[in-house]
C-alpha cells in the first residue's frame, strides 16, 4: 500500500489467523486521518489518528521497523492498539502479506486456550461458577505479582479518559477486591486512587470503608468511611460497635488529619442530631484506641474549652494515668462554684475509672482531707443532669447530688474497713451491700470494683469451698439490677474461671469453676446471651478445659430455655450441643418416653429451620416449632426473631436465684439507650 492519497492495490485484504479468515475492508473514500477499517460484522472500528500521538514520521523506514517490532510481540493481534499500528504501517508503505504473516506466526491464543480449558472443566462436571472463580483467582494472583504502578499510570494517562474496560471491571466484585488489594500495596498509584473514586461513585462505599488508601482522598473518606460506618454503628447499636470499631479505628487513626477531621465532625453531629450519647461514645472509643495522648484535644472540641484551667488539670491526670491531689482540689473548687464547667469535662471514662479505683480499692489509701473531694467529683459526674441547646447550657439539676455523695462515702468507708474480706464480716453487711447496689449505678460499679480487687486473684475463693462465696452471690444481684454492667461482670467471671487454683485438689477446683459457670448462666438468663455463649463456644474448642464443665453449662442452659431461638443463638449453641465429648452422656438411648434435653433442643432447632424454609417459599407460616414434653413455654418473637423463651421446668436447689426473662433485652441488637456504656450515669 502506498502512502498519502494513493490508492491501495486492492479494495480489501484478508488477514489469515490459524484456520479462520477475517476479511477487513478499507474505505478509500475517507481521508487518511479518518479512514475506517471494518470486518464483515456490523461493528465499525474507527482508527483515526488519536490527536498528537500519531504524527507523521518522515523516516518511513524507521516507522515500518517500529511497527514490525511490535507485530513480533506475542499475541499482539489481541492488543487494543493493533489497529492504530496497522494504519501507521500501511500509510508508510508496509506490505500486507508480511504483517499478516507476523501476526499469525506470533499468535499463541492464550486467551482462547484458557476458554477452551474452562469449557473442558465444565464438561467434566465442575460447576461453571467454580471454574470462573478459579480462572479469576489465577488472573488476580498474576496481576498482583506483576503489577507496576508506573506503567499503570502511563497507560492510564495515554487514554485521556476513563477506559471502558475499567468501567466494566468495577462492576464485578472479584476485580473490585483486586483493586482494593493493589491500592493497599501501592498507595501512591494515581490509576488505583482514581479507580477507588470510581468505585465509590458507583455506590460501593461500604466495601471501601476498610481500604486504608481511601483515607488519602477526603471525598472518599467522608462518604465511604465516615458516612457508611457511622450510620451502621448508630443503627446497629452495641453489636455493630463491637464488630465495626476495630476497622473504623484503624481507618480514622491512619493519620493526624483523618483523626482530627473525624472527631470534629462527630463533635458537631453530637450537638445537632438526636444521637448525642452514641456519638460521644464513639468519640471516646476513638480516643481510647488512638494510642496517643489526645485527651486535651477532645476537651477542646466541647463547651469545656471555655474553662482552660479545668481542661489543663484533667489533661495532666489523664496523661499520667494517675490522680493528683492538687488537680483534684482545683476541679473540686471549679465544680463547687456557682458557674460550674460542663459536667462532660469530668465524665471522661479514664478519669471515672481512676476515681473508682481510688475510692473502692482496699489497697489504696487516701488523705482524709481529700476524700470528700474525690467522692464529690464522682457523685457530681454521675448524678448531675444538664440541658444544652445551641452550645449553651439552659438548665442544671443537682437534686441527686447530695444523696449520691453520701452513698459513695458510706460505701468507701465499708471498703476501707473490710481489708481482710472474711466471709463472715461481709455477711454482716450484706443488707447494706444489697441496698447500695439498688440505690445507685455508681455504687454498684464501686462494689464490682471492690469484688474484682478482692477475689480477682482467686486466693479468697480457695478458702471458701463449702458454699457459694458471698462475693459471687453479689454478682448475681449486680446482674439483676444493672444490665449495662453485664460486660464488666462477664469479664470478671472469665478472669476467675481461667484462674488456676493450685492449692486445691481436682474435685474442689471443678466445684469452684462450676459455681462460676452458674453465675454465667444467671447472666445469660438476665439477657446477656450471645457474649456468654460465645465464650463457652471458645472454651469448647480448647482441649485443656475439662469437658464436664462444658457439660454442666449445657445442662443448665437447656433446662431453662425453650423455643423460639434467635438464629445467632442457634448458630453458637448447636455446635456445643452436638459435640459428642460434651453431651454424649446426656443423650438417652431412645427407650425413654420423654425426650432428653439435648435431643429436644436439636429437634426444636430443626423444626425452626423447616419453618423458616417454608416461610421463605411462601408456605404456611402458622406452623410452629414442636415443644418437647415437660412444659416448655415458647417465647414471643420480635421483628428480627431475636428471642429465647424460658422453660417452666423448675431448676434444682443448687441455683436458687429466680431467673426471670427480661423481654426488653431479648434482641442482641440493643438500642443505644439499652446498650452497655463506659459511664454509669
Amino acid at each position: 500500500m502506498q502512502t498519502g492519497t494513493q490508492a491501495a492495490p486492492a479494495d480489501y485484504w484478508t488477514m489469515s489467523i490459524s484456520d479462520d479468515e477475517v476479511p477487513i475492508t478499507i474505505d478509500e473514500d475517507q481521508d487518511d486521518d479518518e479512514r475506517v477499517y471494518h470486518s464483515d460484522s456490523d461493528e465499525l472500528l474507527t482508527v483515526g489518528v488519536p490527536g498528537d500521538e500519531l504524527v507523521e514520521v518522515e523516516d518511513e523506514a524507521q516507522l515500518i521497523e517500529d511497527c514490525l517490532e511490535a507485530f513480533l510481540s506475542k499475541d499482539f493481534i489481541m492488543e487494543p492498539a493493533v489497529f492504530a499500528f496497522l494504519k501507521r504501517y500501511f500509510q508508510s508503505g508496509g506490505s500486507p502479506e508480511q504483517v499478516v504473516q507476523l501476526l499469525s506466526d506470533n499468535y499463541s491464543a492464550v486467551a482462547q486456550t484458557v476458554n477452551l480449558l474452562a469449557e473442558w472443566l465444565i464438561l467434566t462436571g465442575i460447576p461453571a461458577m467454580d471454574v470462573q472463580r478459579m480462572v479469576e483467582s489465577h488472573y488476580s494472583d498474576l496481576i498482583v505479582k506483576h503489577f507496576e504502578p508506573k506503567k499503570a499510570d502511563s497507560i492510564f494517562a495515554e487514554e485521556g479518559e476513563t477506559p471502558s474496560w475499567l468501567v466494566g471491571m468495577i462492576q464485578q466484585s472479584t476485580w473490585r477486591r483486586l483493586f482494593y488489594q493493589l491500592a493497599e500495596m501501592h498507595p501512591d498509584c494515581v490509576m488505583l486512587n482514581f479507580t477507588l473514586k470510581l468505585i465509590s461513585d458507583a455506590g460501593y462505599q461500604e466495601e471501601i470503608a476498610n481500604v486504608t488508601t481511601a483515607c488519602q482522598q477526603i471525598d472518599i473518606f467522608s462518604r465511604s468511611v465516615l458516612q457508611t460506618t457511622i450510620k451502621s454503628i448508630l443503627q446497629g447499636g452495641e453489636v455493630a460497635m463491637d464488630s465495626l470499631l476495630p476497622e473504623f479505628t484503624k481507618m480514622v487513626c491512619h493519620g493526624e488529619h483523618t483523626y482530627l477531621y473525624t472527631q470534629l465532625l462527630l463533635s458537631n453531629l453530637a450537638g445537632q442530631t438526636g444521637w448525642p450519647v452514641a456519638l460521644r461514645r464513639l468519640m471516646e472509643e476513638l480516643e481510647r484506641h488512638s494510642n496517643r495522648d489526645v485527651s486535651l484535644l477532645g476537651m477542646l472540641m466541647t463547651p469545656s474549652a471555655r474553662h482552660p484551667r479545668g481542661c489543663t488539670a484533667m489533661a495532666a491526670m489523664l496523661n499520667k494515668r494517675a490522680l493528683n491531689p492538687a488537680d483534684i482540689s482545683l476541679l473540686f473548687k471549679l465544680f463547687s462554684a456557682k458557674d460550674t464547667p460542663p459536667v462532660q469535662l469530668i465524665r471522661h471514662p479514664a478519669f471515672l475509672q481512676l476515681l473508682v479505683d481510688a475510692l473502692f480499692n482496699p489497697s489504696v489509701q487516701l488523705n482524709p482531707e481529700h476524700k470528700p473531694k474525690y467522692t464529690y467529683l464522682l457523685a457530681y459526674s454521675c448524678s448531675v443532669v444538664e440541658t444544652w441547646r445551641s452550645g449553651e447550657r439552659r438548665s442544671i439539676n443537682r437534686d441527686e447530688l447530695r444523696r449520691t455523695q453520701q452513698a459513695v462515702e458510706k460505701l468507701h468507708e465499708f471498703v476501707q474497713n473490710q481489708r481482710s474480706s472474711v466471709a463472715g464480716e461481709v455477711l454482716n453487711h450484706l443488707g447494706f451491700l444489697y441496698q447500695s447496689i439498688g440505690l445507685s449505678p455508681v455504687c454498684s460499679m464501686g462494689i464490682l470494683h471492690w469484688i474484682r480487687s478482692t477475689v480477682g486473684s482467686g486466693e479468697l475463693l480457695q478458702v471458701q469451698t463449702g458454699h457459694t462465696p458471698v462475693h459471687l452471690a453479689l454478682l448475681d444481684e449486680l446482674a439483676n439490677c444493672h444490665p449495662l454492667q453485664h460486660p464488666e461482670i462477664l469479664s470478671l467471671l472469665i478472669q476467675l474461671f481461667e484462674t488456676s487454683f493450685q492449692t486445691l485438689d481436682e474435685i474442689s477446683n471443678l466445684d469452684i469453676k462450676k459455681t462460676i459457670l452458674d453465675r454465667m448462666v444467671h447472666l445469660l438468663s438476665r439477657g446477656y446471651i450471645l457474649p456468654v455463649v460465645q465464650y463457652i463456644s471458645s472454651c469448647t474448642a480448647n482441649q485443656d478445659i475439662d469437658r464436664s464443665l462444658i457439660r454442666h453449662f449445657v445442662t443448665e442452659v437447656l433446662e431453662m430455655v425453650a423455643p423460639p431461638y434467635s438464629p445467632e443463638f442457634v448458630a453458637l449453641m448447636t455446635p456445643i450441643v452436638e459435640n459428642e465429648s460434651v453431651t454424649g452422656t446426656l443423650v438417652s438411648s431412645g427407650t425413654d418416653e420423654e425426650m432428653d434435653p439435648v435431643s429436644g433442643f436439636l429437634e426444636d432447632c430443626r423444626q425452626m429451620e423447616l419453618k423458616l424454609s417454608a416461610n421463605r417459599k411462601g408456605g404456611d407460616s402458622s406452623s410452629s416449632a414442636s415443644n418437647r414434653k415437660g412444659g416448655d413455654a415458647p417465647g414471643s418473637v420480635n421483628k428480627k426473631g431475636d428471642s429465647i423463651g424460658f422453660s417452666s421446668r423448675k431448676r434444682d436447689a443448687k441455683s436458687s436465684t429466680n431467673r426471670k426473662w427480661d423481654r426488653s433485652l431479648e434482641s442482641p441488637n440493643r438500642r443505644w439507650d439499652e446498650s452497655p456504656s463506659r459511664r454509669w450515669d
